[in-house]
């Protein structure tokens, strides 16, 4: 079970991580800057354009669906939504660069009026397409074309989520780090990662530890959601990369059943405890409520 000893064990481990500075990531939005950084945590509304999305939930059926949706997450909380027409689950459809364009441009143009926009994919021309309609964030899941995806985000001056990942992209499966201790390796991963997107211009990135992708050796439920929450409760250990860490949070269906809308409260309290700036979520009312209390209340 978790306990307080084991967060406190964490933080006697490893704390000295928490002084390591984080640039705040500023998004300029028509409500005004959305703020990624310490402080309150920012929300990431989710909206899927494809049907293959195993959260029913956060499917819409059409561009303008999206829109409407977009709007409720808005309204809910979400200082940005992103949007994504091709699931990353394994057995998901593969969409073509030119029917995810024909989809997401339409939805980024009825939304970015309102709010800001990231867009999922790993296709260059896709990103090309949704900045140019006015997205501000690239959601990045692939490593093929990173160099030519870093450079339209510098181009348009948006802001990048650098997903983890060593295939080209994520529907090509591969596995986590084996290693009891999941952070070294988000550490040696990320950091020339990094470097290279600054050599190429941008200036505004967030990390995401790819919590929320399929991975070869974490197909067993309570394996990959034991490896889920190590690497959500010590987000902090990777502020010494200097950027923000976003966090797309799990479902467990084998632990919530049909209560698993509830778990992303759940997992977003170890998040937030755990350091989170951003968290890519489904449920935003939920969340919103859940981090008020924790931003609320007091235990000692």
């Amino acid at each position: 079970m978790i306990s307080l000893a084991d967060l406190a064990a964490l933080q006697n481990a490893h704390g000295d991580a928490w002084a390591a500075p984080v640039a705040p990531v500023v998004l300029d939005g028509p409500r005004g800057p959305a703020v990624i950084g310490d402080g309150p945590v920012t929300l990431m509304g989710c909206i899927n354009l494809s049907r293959d999305s195993t959260y029913r939930e956060s499917i819409a059926t059409s561009p303008a669906d999206a829109v409407r949706m977009g709007r409720i997450q808005v309204a809910q909380g979400a200082a940005i939504v992103d949007l994504g027409a091709e699931s990353s689950t394994a057995a998901a459809a593969r969409v073509s660069a030119d029917d995810q364009v024909a989809t997401l441009v339409p939805a980024v143009e009825g939304l970015a009026p309102e709010t800001v926009v990231s867009v999922e994919t790993y296709e260059p021309d896709v990103v090309r397409a949704c900045l140019d309609a006015g997205a501000r964030v690239l959601n990045m899941t692939g490593r093929q074309h990173e160099d030519e995806m870093l450079a339209l985000a510098a181009e348009y001056d948006a802001a990048v989520v650098m997903c983890f990942g060593t295939t080209t992209n994520v529907r090509e499966v591969a596995d986590v780090p084996p290693d009891d201790d999941p952070v070294p390796a988000l550490l040696d991963h990320f950091a020339p990662r990094l470097a290279r997107a600054r050599s190429l211009g941008v200036d505004k990135v967030v990390i995401d530890p790819g919590m929320g992708f399929y991975y070869g050796n974490l197909v067993e439920p309570m394996t990959r959601a034991r490896h889920q929450a190590r690497v959500l409760a010590q987000t902090f250990r990777l502020r010494p990369l200097g950027v923000p860490v976003c966090n797309a949070l799990p479902h467990t269906y084998d632990i919530f059943g049909d209560e698993f809308r509830k778990a992303e409260g759940f997992y977003g309290t170890i998040a937030a405890l755990g350091g989170a700036h951003l968290l890519r979520i489904h449920e935003v009312a939920h969340l919103r409520v859940v981090l008020r209390g924790l931003m609320e209340l007091e235990v000692r």
